[in-house]
């Protein structure tokens, strides 16, 4: 897909330096360092992985049971699955 960005001369002068040296077009500098920022398909972002270590507070916990006791309730022609474990903080 084409799009535009706007850089400034010094990083653009940058890129093309490293283009170079690499033997690579402008983009593909561009699109690596990108990919390198984002990280690998499938992968986590960091937020969601920080967000996930926190301990689960007694209130948040309680929201999740509401919610997924809200989500099992509305399951349709399906089998009833075995009761899940509950979320408690450590």
């Amino acid at each position: 897909m084409t799009t535009t960005i706007h850089i400034s001369d010094d990083l653009l002068e940058r890129i093309d330096q490293r283009a170079r040296a690499l033997g690579t077009s402008r983009n593909r500098v561009i699109v690596d360092a990108i990919e390198t920022s984002l990280g690998p398909t499938g992968t986590w972002p960091p937020e969601l992985v920080r967000m996930l270590e926190a301990p689960v507070t007694r209130r948040s916990g309680d929201e999740l049971e509401k919610s997924l006791a809200v989500v099992r309730s509305r399951r349709v022609n399906r089998r009833p699955r075995a009761a899940a474990p509950t979320w408690r903080s450590a």
